[in-house]
């Protein structure tokens, strides 16, 4: 008959221990690294090297622009990249990435040079705008 406190002591004792058992791992906080987690390697994404054909087109517009000198030779070299560091360095743009948009921009290769007009070669002046009016009936 003593088998009741027996068994009492026993579940007690057992309750006690469970939650212990459960934590098989420790426990980390959410910026500790992940140790045994597979990762997978980062995908590069953008554009990793400059074509050669539009290495020929920057080049070119150096060239005019005095950034560099010689013949263009299609693919993108060192003189080049440093032509076009000075070209954003005089400008007051990064020089690390290159090339910068606003260089692109600035040398007429820019997104409106596909139709055939650079933004260099806009007129802007008051008498190149036309007015047009329209009359009411």
């Amino acid at each position: 008959m003593r088998l009741g406190p027996l068994v009492l002591l026993s579940s007690l004792v057992l309750c006690s221990t469970a939650p212990a058992l459960a934590l098989t791992r420790a426990r980390r906080g959410p910026t500790s690294p992940k140790i045994g987690r597979r990762t997978s390697k980062p995908k590069i994404q953008g554009q990793r090297a400059i074509d050669d054909e539009r290495a020929t087109q920057i080049q070119s517009a150096l060239i005019r622009s005095g950034y560099m000198t010689g013949e263009p030779s299609g693919h993108w070299d060192t003189q080049t990249q440093a032509a076009m560091e000075k070209l954003q360095a005089d400008n007051g743009w990064q020089t690390k990435l290159v090339p910068d948009s606003r260089a692109i921009i600035k040398l007429g290769l820019g997104p409106s040079t596909a139709s055939g007009n650079s933004i260099a070669s806009q007129d802007t002046t008051p008498a190149a705008s036309q007015t047009i009016t329209i009359a009411r009936k």
